[in-house]
């Protein structure tokens, strides 16, 4: 049985990483159409900015994005003047610290499933009238299909477990954005408690790990349903 701690910690994890891929899902998957089927000046460029979450300290993300949409920041700013709505220390905030970081695997997954589909499938569909906007739905969406679910799952885990990031942006606020990595922190910091860690190290384990084989699992059922449809 998990005590009213776990629960809480579990329930705002599933929140704020839920919400934080339904935020990125379609822009990351734009932005990898983009970066597969396109060349443009300063795509590079784009692509470095795009990643660039995997290679910086989340707390330099979580800093960034304190002064870029913190209630004095440039968007922030904007944010409540008109809409009196503030995103730090927030479990919205802790969705956005969350999504910033996974965005990258999220576009790598579907980046890579984008560049296998045949562009001569493509090509014969625009052959036969089908606009470019046809062609994605109908053709290369489905087909990276199994690549936008990895990416996807994917993302979810690396929101799960985003720390550094959340705990600047959105701080560690109990039953707010106290997710399991903070919650695990503030046991880590009291004295006895190490039993209750290691039950929530446990649990951030487990999770992970379903996200993971429910990620592959979801895949190959959707390799195997096209394949079989194909035939």
């Amino acid at each position: 049985m998990l005590t009213p701690l776990e629960i809480e910690a579990l329930l705002i994890s599933l929140k704020v990483a839920g919400v934080a891929v339904a935020a990125i899902l379609l822009p990351g998957v734009i932005m990898a159409w983009l970066l597969a089927r396109f060349e443009f000046p300063g795509k590079s460029l784009i692509d470095g900015l795009v990643h660039l979450p995997l290679v910086l300290p989340p707390v330099v993300v979580g800093y960034m994005l304190l002064v870029t949409m913190g209630r004095q920041g440039v968007i922030g700013q904007w944010l409540q003047h008109w809409f009196h709505f503030s995103l730090p220390f927030t479990w919205q905030g802790a969705a956005l610290a969350g999504g910033v970081m996974a965005f990258p695997l999220l576009v790598r997954a579907v980046r890579l499933s984008l560049e296998a589909v045949d562009p001569g499938l493509e090509a014969a569909a625009r052959t036969l009238g089908a606009n470019r906007l046809r062609v994605l739905a109908t053709i290369t969406l489905p087909l990276a299909l199994p690549g936008i679910i990895t990416g996807a799952v994917l993302a979810f885990a690396r929101a799960l477990s985003e720390f550094g990031a959340t705990m600047t942006f959105a701080s560690n606020i109990p039953g707010e954005t106290r997710t399991l990595p903070l919650a695990l922190y503030s046991l880590i910091q009291m004295p006895g408690s190490e039993a209750a860690a290691a039950r929530l190290c446990v649990i951030s384990v487990v999770v992970a790990m379903v996200s993971l084989i429910a990620s592959e699992a979801l895949a190959r059922r959707t390799r195997r349903r096209m394949a079989s449809r194909d035939r």
